[in-house]
């Protein structure tokens, strides 16, 4: 028996229609359409890729887009200002500082200048404090399209034991956090974590968010286990290909597992769309209307 494996694309672009129904009903309420900020500061290649792919969708969905591409020269108290600006204007729900940002500017103090109402990656401190604390806050969208998929796939998390293999603020916190809300059972397993294997053998749901290509292996994944694999890792083959693969060894868990997150495919394209969902929340919010159903 091998594993099913859970469609990342498919439940993306369910929820992209969902949210482009919703903004153009928002547009009709509102007078305005829900309306999403980026800026890119420098060239680098996967940064300037990532940011046109959040444009397109933000088009797609029927948000106005504002692109900001600064040169990796800038200073921090123009970046600031920026920022700002970004924070008063009115036609701006939400606002997303791509990093890596240059040496030269210091990204926790940037990220704190950000209106947290229109802090739609989630990573201002108020809205990490908040989540935390079991509030509502603006979460951070890997984790959140992890926490979509796991409850698209399970229903009720309540009770599982669930191990996070990664401890970023990125994806490895906010996901514990989340799934600590869930009512599961959290272990947050790390490098320095002893007899991993162990450890996520233990494990209902497996969220595998290290940066190491093919760490987790098969026979690490107890039998029926739910795995959500975050990685997206290049390697280079014998021939000179390059190949994607994530944290765990696909073709090893998916005879093992019950369920499973292919890489590409599973988790990448619900960033996302959990994108454009922040950013209809913040646009409700701040306009005073009642949040969308079902999101």
């Amino acid at each position: 028996m091998t594993a099913r494996r859970i469609d990342g694309k498919a439940a993306a672009a369910e929820l992209r229609e969902r949210v482009a129904r919703s903004a153009a009903e928002f547009e009709r309420r509102a007078g305005r359409p829900p309306g999403l900020a980026t800026v890119l500061v420098g060239e680098d290649p996967a940064s300037a890729v990532y940011v046109r792919m959040k444009g397109k969708a933000t088009a797609e969905a029927g948000m106005a887009g504002f692109a900001h591409h600064l040169p990796d020269t800038v200073s921090q108290a123009e970046l600031l200002e920026l920022v700002e600006e970004l924070n008063r204007d009115e036609r701006v729900d939400g606002i997303l500082v791509q990093l890596p940002l240059p040496a030269q500017v210091d990204s926790a103090r940037v990220i704190a200048a950000l209106d947290p109402a229109k802090d739609v990656d989630g990573f201002h401190p108020i809205n990490v404090g908040r989540l935390a604390a079991g509030l509502d806050a603006l979460v951070p969208c890997t984790p959140l399209g992890c926490l979509y998929l796991l409850k698209a796939e399970l229903g009720s998390l309540a009770g599982l034991d669930s191990v996070v293999i990664g401890r970023s603020n990125i994806v490895g916190k906010p996901m514990a956090a989340l799934l600590v809300a869930e009512s599961a059972t959290v272990t947050i397993a790390h490098s320095k974590s002893r007899d991993l294997p162990e450890i996520v053998r233990r494990a209902d749901v497996v969220i595998a968010a290290v940066g190491r290509p093919e760490m987790v292996r098969g026979e690490w994944i107890k039998p029926g286990a739910t795995v959500i694999d975050v990685g997206i890792n290049r390697i280079s083959s014998a021939d000179g290909k390059v190949r994607l693969v994530g944290d765990v060894a696909f073709d090893e868990a998916v005879q093992v597992a019950g369920a499973i997150t292919p890489v590409p495919g599973g988790v990448g394209p619900m960033t996302i769309a959990m994108l454009l969902r922040n950013t209809l929340v913040t646009a409700h919010r701040r306009a005073g209307l009642p949040e969308p159903e079902g999101f």
